[in-house]
């Protein structure tokens, strides 16, 4: 039986969860070294300077702008990312932390629904953590929405089809979606490896885990 889905939230209930889990990762990355600042994150390519300069533009990227944008890279939506995310990196590791501080509270986004902010601002936060070895205990119910969300979407990154013919079934929360070869571990995981980060795929038990790895690979 599949257990309720999470009661849809108003936008501006939103909001303070995204500011609360900016606020969190600001602070776990105060006191970095600039080797560190240098690691490679879980997106290809992008250190986990990067990755911040990343949420430093979302959080600065208005509709009129991101328009804007992709007339600019002539509809090429990577091109936008990669300009966007260079215009916030700034000369230094500092700045670009001082930056994402500046941030926190902003409501300014672009044309995408505020959960879909929550999600980005947790995925790419953990893109930032894993590699450096820095863990955040994130609140089951924020962790619950943001999976709910992922698993009924294919909008910014395919997750909806990446789980498709799967059950995912979270053994810390109530979490659970979809039928088939089951899929259990921690929602956070879940929530990972549905987005396609395959590191995840370690956390998790069931004979669907192979299938889920497998896609992983896909975007």
């Amino acid at each position: 039986m599949t257990a309720p889905k999470p009661a849809l939230r108003r936008r501006n209930d939103l909001w303070p969860l995204v500011h609360s889990e900016r606020a969190a990762l600001a602070a776990d990355l105060a006191d970095l070294t600039d080797e560190q600042w240098a690691t490679p994150s879980l997106c290809t390519g992008l250190t986990v300077r990067d990755v911040l300069a990343h949420l430093v533009a979302a959080a600065r990227l208005n509709a009129v702008r991101w328009l804007a944008g992709v007339i600019r890279c002539r509809f090429d939506f990577d091109k936008q990312v990669t300009m966007r995310l260079t215009e916030q990196l700034g000369t230094s590791p500092a700045e670009t932390l001082d930056r994402f501080r500046q941030v926190i509270t902003s409501t300014t986004k672009p044309p995408l629904p505020t959960m879909a902010m929550l999600g980005e601002t947790i995925v790419h936060g953990e893109d930032i953590r894993r590699p450096l070895g820095i863990h955040r205990t994130h609140p089951i119910d924020t962790l619950t929405l943001v999976a709910d969300y992922y698993s009924r979407s294919d909008q910014v990154v395919v997750a909806k089809g990446r789980i498709r013919g799967l059950r995912l079934a979270a053994n810390d929360g109530p979490f659970t979606t979809g039928c088939g070869p089951l899929v259990a571990g921690r929602t956070l995981a879940l929530t990972m490896a549905m987005t396609g980060r395959t590191a995840y795929c370690d956390e998790l038990d069931g004979p669907g885990v192979t299938t889920l790895r497998a896609r992983c690979g896909t975007p």
